[in-house]
């Protein structure tokens, strides 16, 4: 076996650890804090390959001459210091990419592929060179791989002269590029977050958000590449930010959610057209809203806006002792069985896998 297939199998067991155990760290969250452009490390006890280990002759046990039933099967070493109570365990980190964690996230909640809206069906075609051929366009000649042919050529035949490597290539020789054509959906995709800063969503809250987010882009992103994200906070107004202000600020007062749905609103019309766009607009409360009048505003712009602008309108209830939750019983009574608007509960960390589930499992 080849020490790329090792690494390959290593890399195998790896994923399936994390799949296993992928409630953890989700609901740990330091390793979003690990990335590096499009890897993100995440530390794991290390996993140690069985094999076997040949010791000095002479030592006895198994192995070494006949044994019997007792006899240890390595070498008996000394050890000097205090016995512990307690197992030890070797951290490692271990190095994925986010369409790796994807995977895993997809494999672990069943997710369906999102099928594109829009122009979907309009393919870009590119062409990609991708070999060599002893035919070809003049303007396709290879001249390292013909020289090398020549040379190759020369030297096979007796005819090279090192001391005056005068090499000419014939038609034989001459190599030229291949190319083949790769088509590709002209698909383009941005995710709009909206969250509620007002004083009822804390840390915490605000930490189950980041969670959450940061696993939502890793499989949007492996759906659409050059996925944009925008960020829009809230209390009684609404303005955008960005990631890092996102996650960090707090406010005090009221509450008017509508004032988000706005800006989301005037954002899209402004530049995001629907039939180049996919769009994903995202919202986070912990469920109190200013008024009746103002929830039914917002009623009306998601039926009316965001389900015909976007592929579909999301909506986490984050769970807080200070946030009456009114707002997602409002639109659980408005949308019971709507496929265009997915509402989730998160009641804590542990339930962000749930939410996800309940964000993606449309495919949409």
């Amino acid at each position: 076996m080849s020490i790329k297939e090792d690494q390959n199998r290593f890399r195998d067991i790896i994923k399936g650890r994390i799949k296993e155990d992928l409630k953890k760290y989700v609901s740990q969250g330091e390793m979003i804090g690990k990335r590096e452009n499009e890897f993100v490390k995440i530390p794991l006890p290390s996993i140690d390959i069985p094999n076997f280990r040949y010791g000095p002759r002479q030592q006895g046990g198994v192995g070494q001459g006949e044994g019997k039933p007792g006899d240890s099967v390595g070498d008996p070493q000394s050890g000097q210091g205090q016995a512990g109570d307690q197992p030890g365990e070797h951290m490692m980190e271990m190095e994925l990419t986010i369409d790796e964690l994807a995977e895993i996230l997809g494999e672990k909640l069943a997710l369906p592929n999102i099928q594109p809206k829009g122009m979907k069906q309009i393919e870009a075609t590119k062409s990609r060179y991708s070999g060599l051929s002893p035919v070809g366009p003049k303007g396709l000649r290879h001249f390292r791989s013909s020289y090398k042919k020549a040379l190759q050529r020369s030297i096979s035949g007796g005819s090279y002269d090192p001391g005056n490597p005068y090499i000419v290539p014939v038609k034989e020789d001459f190599r030229y590029r291949t190319y083949k054509t790769v088509k590709k959906p002209m698909t383009k995709a941005v995710v709009i977050y909206m969250m509620d800063v007002s004083g009822s969503m804390g840390d915490e809250q605000k930490e189950i958000v980041r969670i959450e987010s940061f696993w939502i882009n890793a499989w949007l992103k492996k759906h659409y590449k050059g996925l944009e994200t925008r960020f829009i906070i809230h209390d009684a107004a609404a303005k955008e930010v960005d990631e890092g202000t996102f996650f960090r600020t707090s406010e005090s007062g009221g509450t008017l959610i509508s004032s988000a749905y706005k800006l989301a609103q005037e954002m899209i019309e402004r530049d995001y057209p629907v039939d180049e766009w996919n769009i994903y607009p995202f919202h986070f409360s912990d469920g109190d809203n200013w008024s009746g009048e103002d929830t039914r505003l917002c009623i009306r712009l998601i039926r009316e806006f965001f389900m015909t602008k976007c592929n579909a309108f999301f909506y986490g209830q984050v769970e807080s002792k200070y946030g009456s939750g009114q707002f997602l019983k409002d639109l659980q009574k408005e949308f019971p069985n709507e496929d265009q608007v997915l509402l989730s509960q998160i009641e804590s960390k542990d339930k962000i896998l749930d939410s996800i589930r309940d964000f993606l499992g449309k495919g949409k």
